[in-house]
């Protein structure tokens, strides 16, 4: 396979991997409503991140990895669940205006706490080996195997940008009144979606 082909492969997948609604789509929707298109960006890099370290698994053929990984679904799952549900907790205990008194998010908090809420969704490491091992992507030579990685990564991070400014675009539309209750929807969403990943990892 020629770079530029594995590169182009590459962005495909993790564009259309990133671009299935879950619950990062979701946190980073909503924190783009309430902190700003640089908060929701960064926050959608840190799964673009997680989304290339798992793709550099199927990619470079590391199985044994990849067997630890799946493996460990259940913990991850339950963690990452629980994770959520504490994080949609707490987003409904707070206005969607910050308040003034209140210390604004961080963009390395903002990109930390997806990356890791990435790679504790199993269903992430499954979505990549499924479609590596299925397109005949995995265990290629390592300049293929980094351009694929590349490709992941850079179309991962097309869809989290292109998601945070069409968010930011139409937040910049909403009164406040409308910010509230899209926040509090996507908070409710974000905990059922917790509860739906810790019932399902307990049960698999």
């Amino acid at each position: 396979m020629d770079l530029l082909s594995a590169l182009g492969r590459g962005l495909v997948i993790g564009f259309v991997i990133a671009a299935a609604i879950g619950p990062i789509s979701l946190l980073c929707i909503r924190r783009t409503l309430v902190e700003g298109a640089a908060v929701g960006a960064v926050s959608g890099l840190g799964a673009a991140t997680a989304d290339g370290l798992y793709a550099s698994v199927a990619a470079f053929g590391l199985t044994a990895l990849s067997d630890v990984l799946v493996g460990a679904r259940r913990p991850l799952g339950v963690f990452g669940g629980c994770f959520l549900l504490a994080l949609a907790v707490h987003s409904l205990r707070t206005r969607a205006q910050a308040a003034p008194d209140r210390p604004p998010r961080t963009l390395l908090s903002a990109y930390a706490t997806t990356l890791g809420l990435t790679i504790a969704n199993p269903a992430t490491i499954l979505s990549f080996a499924a479609a590596f091992v299925g397109l005949g992507l995995a265990g290629h030579d390592a300049p293929a195997a980094a351009a694929l990685v590349l490709g992941v990564f850079s179309g991962s991070a097309t869809w989290w940008l292109i998601l945070a400014r069409v968010v930011a675009t139409f937040r910049d539309r909403l009164g406040p009144g409308s910010m509230d209750r899209l926040a509090a929807g996507s908070s409710v969403l974000i905990g059922l979606l917790g509860l739906v990943a810790i019932g399902a990892s307990l049960t698999a």
